[in-house]
């Protein structure tokens, strides 16, 4: 397969982009403070393209991403509370400094093997793509779909955060995990760790596009496209739309995982707020503001809505909500295909003035 033209353009301002930011870095042009930051918008790109790889290639509109995305984050917090060891407030080797608040007496079952950074990261995965295989096939094999499926994602992430809230739950409460050190023998706190996690957050992008890009080359893909425009008449050719609005629904589950595993190392800190059903409606904006269904255009959504988000909520943090909801007004009447389906004013072709032939032809 020759990889597309508008792919190959993405990939190569990627690759500029993560050798770039970190030279400018280096050069003192780029503030510190701003590396994680721009992993932010990184991982929320990676996040927006798992949501199109359902909802714009499949036609399942999945308004629970954001909880796929807490999961993975919580399995890197659990890796990274883990490695804190003696240098917590409680200088307790064997439990994380909110157990020790708490009076737990020993590690809890499901937090054994987190100490293996292989087995977090395996967690990230696992964990949502087993979670979107138990939700997804009770839902497919139902038929429930549209706004009923949509609302059902929704009242997952909210039941998630309601109980990670719980302190009983063990894994922090209201404030969650925090206080990290460091991964892998790399201070978290130190700049190049830094640049080193925002060059990994743009590779996992560039790999989650052309990871898209292949399946929708796929058989696989032409029949997940199938099932977005006419589910019925597939069925009645023999196909399972359930099977495969269910691999879809797995597949970016797991991209979501890997986009929060990303993300908690950058931003020090995950807790109950990153299961909140407003952070998926802001994933689902991200896609239809940028295109869905189309390659670039979720990238282009997450980075215009993230970027915004960060500058509004500086001036003006009680406005943001309002913005968010106008915003999503204004996308779905003005721009149905997004920003990457704007098309420029095409000027007026000039009257061409007729040569000497085309006179002496006509008379």
């Amino acid at each position: 397969m020759t990889l597309s033209r508008p792919l190959l353009l993405t990939l190569a301002v990627l690759a500029g982009i993560a050798v770039l930011v970190p030279v400018l870095n280096g050069m003192g042009i780029i503030p510190n403070y701003l590396i994680p930051l721009f992993g932010k918008y990184a991982c929320y790109a990676l996040l927006a393209v798992a949501l199109n790889l359902v909802w714009g290639q499949c036609g399942v509109l999945s308004l629970g991403h954001g909880a796929f995305f807490a999961l993975g984050g919580y399995a890197m917090g659990m890796h990274l509370m883990r490695n804190i060891g003696t240098r917590g407030s409680y200088g307790n080797a064997n439990l994380p400094d909110f157990m020790v608040f708490l009076n737990w007496k020993e590690l809890p079952w499901y937090w054994s093997g987190f100490d293996i950074l292989p087995f977090a990261l395996l967690m990230a995965l696992v964990v949502p793509g087993l979670l979107a295989f138990v939700l997804g096939g009770l839902a497919f094999r139902s038929r429930i779909t549209g706004v009923y499926l949509s609302i059902i994602t929704q009242a997952m992430t909210y039941a998630l955060m309601l109980a990670f809230f719980r302190n009983e739950m063990g894994f922090g409460g209201n404030n969650g995990l925090t206080d990290f050190k460091d991964i892998a023998g790399f201070e978290l706190s130190n700049p190049g760790t830094r640049v080193g996690f925002f060059i990994l957050s743009v590779l996992a992008l560039g790999g989650g596009l052309l990871l898209t890009w292949a399946l929708g080359q796929s058989k696989l893909g032409r029949v997940m496209v199938a099932v977005r425009d006419a589910e019925s008449r597939l069925r009645f050719l023999g196909y399972s739309a359930t099977n495969v609005k269910l691999a879809a629904f797995v597949l970016s589950a797991m991209l979501a995982g890997l986009a929060g595993a990303l993300y908690v190392p950058q931003v020090g800190i995950i807790n109950p707020s990153e299961f909140s059903p407003a952070n998926s409606i802001e994933i689902a904006i991200m896609v239809a503001l940028g295109g869905r269904g189309t390659l670039i255009g979720p990238v282009v959504g997450a980075v215009t809505l993230a970027g915004a988000k960060s500058w509004l909520t500086g001036i003006a943090p009680d406005l943001w909500p309002f913005a968010l909801g106008a915003l999503f007004i204004l996308v779905t009447l003005l721009l149905p295909k997004g920003l990457v389906g704007l098309k420029l004013p095409k000027r007026a072709a000039k009257p061409v003035e007729p040569t000497a032939v085309e006179e002496k032809t006509h008379a």
